[in-house]
């Protein structure tokens, strides 16, 4: 190339750049496959992981960079100016859009910068002369995977992360072959490197190590990155109408206020509504305890938490006599909450307690339709939602502007206090009355003497007289847990049947939710402020996606009771459930190993389960314990590591007294001549002569002469004697005096080694 006119300056410079030396191009064709099989395959994931974003990018980004790729490998010993200029000025673009998306969608960042990523990568693939820039594109495609890890709800995702480790592997393989200067490899080589002998026990033993890694991390909740994704805006085609419940299971009429009752008061009685079995029948204004039906499973959303919980959705304070209404559901008994423009963010009222408490943030994403009721951990005071008003009433539910519909996405900050056993017990029956008494204690006048008088007769056998609200309460849930069965064969009640009344003295049972009404109302019987709330049970913890999968069968009504300066607290009398719900007492460091083990469990005889499930409990808390002590300072860091040190030496002396018992057993399976020639090897190699495995037993033995690393001719004949003896064994088939060179043996362990 002739050196263009310039003037002097800018000619020497460019004299020096025409004397650096060209940059050596990659020349591995196997190696440009793969990197862009793997950056592929995050594309593929992110839409995988996140169906319903844009996939226009994705539709061009996988060929296109294709052609890239073809491209740069005919033109990879070409400067490719005018290529560079395209790719910079493209580049810059693909940025400018991407600012412009951040600052219109701040729901969720992760899916612009994902697009971002993508981009970049279709138009870098058009020169990747180097390895370098093939690094560049696995980084890129590494990027693209962590992404959709982030976004992935389910285990769709999981295979290919699977793909994408195996395909990972061998690019390490010849890239590290491209550092060392080894040339492309040829197609024999490839096949022989990749091929399933050597391959599948290394992508084996890479799963097994990441999966063993990832179940054994601890999980410290207070370390977890505080995200708040939220789905784009949702803008409103009416007036929020925030005293309305929407059920798309159960229409009241037309007015599509969700009415839950049979016929069209939902107030009981055998009207004309029938049991919908796709959605929860108390999730609406009014709850008729009197339907009768069985739940299709399905998963309604799923739930990522940094602790567990009871999914709240609203509450009731009205008894019907077979089922419960929200009594304050009028438009001005409804608050209106709005966001600012700015923000996604509600800053909701809540309520200060005595009791100690810990912010937990969830996020909700739905998998089918919901009423617009919104799930919250209780007590929520943030939330991220995408329409501009929500609803808040006197039980403090939330409602939204429109149905929760698939795909919608939002996230709650909630105040989670802790349940502690000994500061409620301190509460009592001292509350206000304008605000607590005048709704949370009514019972039907019919029934309330009856009631009353059941219940303290329950309470009378109590081996120890019961005083505090809070203990009764205990007493109560679980002498119905335990003393009253389901009845999934219920009949109808009678239009002038009482709920309560039956399942006390008639059917000594009912259906779940019954045992909650009851509860309920024998709680109020006697004075202690309570109400109905119905929500979603915590659902099964998937610990390879760190979602909650919550389906409409987990959903079922608990008995909140109100402590006077400590709030409102679940029991659960339920029979087969657990007697207080799972809260942020249930948070533990190692939970996913936990979750993982109950899945396993669930495979395994009940005996088997019930040993087991004791041993990694014990462990667990040991491990938990031990931990716990380097919160504690110094005295708890120098007691742990004390603890920690003794555990090590324990753990050393059972590694070699089970070594050693391993070492015995091989030997003794050994015939007698091999296992006195594999003694004296392993004795030579402890002391730094080792046989390699090129040599014979007698060039060892001669090796050994020439190295004189025993002091003494008796020590080198002794390892000749053994040697050859065993030769003579093994290839000659001779009888050799075994107990003779056994004594020979203990001759060359007494030399000294020089």
């Amino acid at each position: 190339m002739t050196t263009p006119r310039l003037s002097r300056p800018f000619r020497h410079l460019w004299q020096k750049m025409q004397s650096q030396p060209k940059p050596v191009p990659e020349d591995s064709l196997a190696l440009r496959i793969l990197v862009q099989a793997l950056v592929t395959v995050g594309i593929i994931a992110t839409g995988v992981a996140a169906p319903d974003s844009s996939s226009l990018t994705r539709l061009w980004a996988v060929p296109m960079s294709w052609v890239g790729a073809g491209w740069s490998w005919r033109r990879r010993r070409h400067q490719n100016i005018a290529t560079k200029f395209g790719i910079a000025i493209a580049m810059l673009v693909a940025l400018a859009v991407f600012f412009v998306r951040l600052i219109a969608e701040r729901n969720d960042t992760r899916l612009a910068l994902a697009e971002l990523l993508i981009q970049l990568q279709v138009f870098h693939s058009f020169d990747l002369p180097r390895r370098k820039d093939l690094g560049y594109s696995v980084v890129i495609g590494l990027i693209l995977i962590g992404v959709a890890a982030t976004l992935s709800q389910t285990l769709a995702f999981a295979p290919l992360l699977l793909l994408f480790l195996a395909i990972a592997l061998p690019v390490m393989m010849l890239d590290y072959r491209s550092r060392l200067g080894l040339g492309a490899p040829t197609l024999q080589q490839v096949k022989l490197n990749l091929s399933p002998q050597r391959f599948a026990p290394v992508l084996l033993i890479t799963i097994g190590l990441g999966l063993a890694i990832f179940l054994l991390l601890p999980r410290f909740p207070g370390y977890q990155l505080r995200a708040f994704p939220v789905s784009a805006p949702i803008p409103l085609q009416e007036q929020f109408q925030q005293s309305v419940i929407t059920n798309p299971g159960y229409v009241n009429e037309g007015r599509g206020n969700g009415g839950g009752g049979a016929g069209t008061d939902g107030r009981g009685g055998s009207g004309e509504q029938v049991f919908n079995p796709d959605f929860y029948y108390g999730f609406s204004s009014r709850m008729n305890q009197n339907l009768r039906g069985q739940l299709q499973p399905r998963v309604v959303m799923r739930v990522r938490s940094q602790a567990p919980g009871f999914w709240r959705v609203m509450a009731f304070d009205q008894y019907t006599g077979q089922g419960w209404e929200v009594s304050r559901n009028a438009e001005d008994q409804v608050e209106k909450l709005e966001r600012p423009g700015w923000s996604f963010r509600f800053n909701l009222p809540w309520s200060v307690t005595l009791n100690k408490t810990r912010e937990v943030v969830q996020t909700y994403t739905i998998a089918s339709d919901l009423p617009n009721l919104i799930p919250t951990l209780y007590e929520a005071k943030e939330l991220y939602f995408p329409t501009n008003q929500i609803g808040l009433d006197k039980e403090g539910s939330f409602r939204s502007p429109v149905p929760l519909s698939e795909g919608l996405t939002y996230s709650v900050v909630s105040e989670v206090p802790y349940r502690n056993r000994t500061q409620l017990q301190k509460a009592k029956l001292d509350f206000p009355k304008r605000a607590i008494g005048d709704h949370y204690l009514q019972v039907p006048e019919a029934i309330a003497p009856t009631l009353r008088q059941t219940t303290e007769a329950i309470l009378a056998r109590s081996p120890k007289p019961i005083q505090a609200p809070s203990e009764k309460a205990l007493y109560l849930a679980q002498y119905l847990k335990q003393t009253y069965r389901i009845q999934p064969d219920l009949p109808p009640f009678a239009a002038d049947q009482d709920l309560a009344t039956a399942f006390l003295t008639q059917y000594e049972g009912g259906y779940p939710d019954h045992f909650s009404t009851v509860l309920t109302l024998m709680l109020r019987s006697i004075g202690i402020p309570a109400r109905l709330t119905v929500g979603f049970g915590t659902g099964q913890f998937n610990p390879f996606t760190g979602f909650y999968v919550v389906k409409n069968t987990d959903a079922f009504a608990l008995t909140e009771v109100y402590f006077h300066k400590y709030g409102w607290f679940t029991f659960d009398p339920i029979p087969g459930h657990p007697l207080i719900p799972p809260s942020i007492e249930e948070s533990k460091v190692f939970g996913v190993l936990q979750q993982f083990w109950n899945w396993i469990a669930g495979w395994l005889p009940s005996p088997l389960t019930g040993l087991l499930t004791a041993i990694v409990e014990r462990v667990l808390g040991a491990i938990a314990w031990i931990m716990a002590l380097f919160t504690q300072g110094w005295m708890g860091i120098l007691a742990g590591l004390g603890i920690l040190t003794g555990f090590s030496f324990l753990f050393w002396l059972t590694w070699r007294g089970w070594h050693t018992l391993r070492y015995r057993h091989r030997l003794a399976q050994m015939p007698p001549m091999e296992s006195l020639y594999q003694q004296m090897l392993d004795w030579q190699a402890e002391r730094g002569m080792g046989k390699m495995r090129s040599q014979t037993p007698l060039e060892y033995a001669a090796a050994c002469r020439e190295g004189n690393i025993v002091s003494g001719a008796r020590g080198v004949g002794a390892i000749e004697e053994i040697s050859r003896a065993y030769v003579d064994w093994r290839y000659g088939q001779k009888s050799v005096d075994v107990t003779y060179l056994r004594g020979r043996l203990q001759e060359l362990r007494r030399q000294k080694v020089r």
